[in-house]
Order: structure tokens, then sequence, then C-alpha cells
């Protein structure tokens, strides 16, 4: 019997590499898109016991995007832009969405209002990934969140108006010089426990639609408006290939 030559053995291990790499799945992909005609700083957040993703936020210019790998095991966490950035006398600032003061906010939240894009990924049976676009902290920027190659109910969710042109007088979040910024939350307007459904109204009972969600709700009506709110778009998406967030759709 011939003996196979080191040139058969290499040539059959590359095949075997190969077929080995063709037949594992990519993992998920998270990008962000800026569809606006200005730059915007991303921030995202990871909730508890869950690792920070590119150090908690970047600038992304005008019709740019940024695709990284999403963790390989269970992860969740929010993800938003920031408005109006600037870094002067060596301290950097955003108007909206503003994370204490730094361009990679390193685990920390950013101020209110803010639209923001919620992730649960990796759980389940199946290994869903669950997404959400939330006005419950107001709104500052058009967003959508679009998956690509799941399985099973992935719609797209988010908010694409422009609510900043028609938000209400007492909710709107302005500039010294009277440009308005955000849209506010009503709980973030006026502070009450009814609308910011805190002790006695923290519950799906007796937390309620008010007159300032509905009118985020009548505009997008596949967001959470308030804290026990339902959207009208549920999805169980198994296995996508990507999620896009997507400012300015």
């Amino acid at each position: 019997m011939a003996i196979p030559s080191s040139t058969t053995l290499l040539s059959v291990s590359l095949l075997v590499l190969c077929t080995l790499t063709a037949a594992t799945p990519p993992g998920l992909i998270l990008t962000l898109v800026n569809n606006c005609p200005y730059t915007i700083w991303p921030a995202i957040q990871p909730n508890a016991g869950h690792p920070v993703l590119e150090r908690g936020g970047f600038a992304l210019n005008t019709l740019t995007h940024r695709s990284f790998p999403a963790p390989t095991t269970h992860w969740s966490g929010r993800i938003w832009a920031r408005t109006g950035c600037t870094y002067a006398n060596g301290h950097f600032s955003c108007a909206t969405g503003d994370c204490g003061g730094r361009l990679e906010c390193d685990g920390l939240g950013g101020a209110a209002p803010a639209t923001l894009a919620q992730f649960t990924l990796h759980h389940g049976h199946a290994d869903f990934s669950s997404y959400a676009v939330s006005l419950v902290d107001g709104f500052n920027i058009p967003m959508t969140v679009t998956p690509h190659e799941g399985k099973g109910q992935c719609p797209v969710v988010g908010c694409r108006a422009n609510l900043l042109a028609t938000c209400p007088h007492g909710l709107k979040y302005c500039a010294p010089d009277g440009r308005v910024l955000g849209c506010k939350s009503g709980c973030a307007a006026f502070g009450t426990d009814e609308l910011c459904c805190r002790n006695h109204y923290n519950s799906p009972q007796t937390c309620r639609a008010s007159s300032y969600s509905e009118f985020f709700k009548h505009a997008c009506p596949a967001t959470f408006t308030y804290a026990h709110d339902s959207p009208s778009l549920t999805h169980e998406c198994s296995e996508p290939r990507e999620l896009k967030v997507i400012f300015c759709h």
C-alpha cells in the first residue's frame, strides 16, 4: 500500500479545515448605522453582570456604520444616540443622551430624553434575540431595529418619525437658544408617581397610559411608551445573523 505524501496529507487537512469552517455558523453581528445628516455618538450600556461592548461609546459620522460581534453567550443591554456632542476646554459633553461627560461611557447610562434600543440576546430554547425600541425615557432621535436572516417572527420595530417637530409644549427639551433637542416623557417633565409608574402605580394594574405617552404611541405604535406598555409588534426572532440599529431611518 502506498504511503500518502506530505503534500496529500496537507491537502486533506486543508479540506477538512475548510469544511469545518464552512459548517460553523457565523456569530451574531450588531451594526449601528447613522443615516442622520450629522455626526452622532452612539452609546452602549450593558445590564448588570454583562460586559461592556465597544468600550460603551464612540463617534459615528453621517452616512457611516460600525459593525461588531455580539457576545456569543446571553447578553442584555441598551443602545442610544448622543447628539450635539462637543469637546472644549478638556471636557466632553453632549446635548442629549450624555453619560457623565465621557466619550466612552464604559457602562454608564445616559441622560433623558433619549430614544433607547433594548436587547436580550441568546436566550430561550431556540437562541432567541429579543429587541425593542423604548420611548419611556423620551425621544431625541428616530431609531429602528432591523433584524436580518432570522427565523420565526422578526419584525422591524422602532420610531421613524421625527417627534421634535410635533413634541407638545410641556414636553419640549430645549437648548438655550430655543432649539428643540428632545421630547421628554411625562415622567421626566412632571415627575409624578402616576406618570412615572412609581409606588402605588408600579404594577400592570395601576400603571396606565397617559395623554403624554399616547402622543408617543400614536406616532410610533411599535415602541414602549410607559413602564408597563405592550408594543403592537411582538416577536420571537431565532438566530438572526445581524441586528441593525438604524438612526434617522
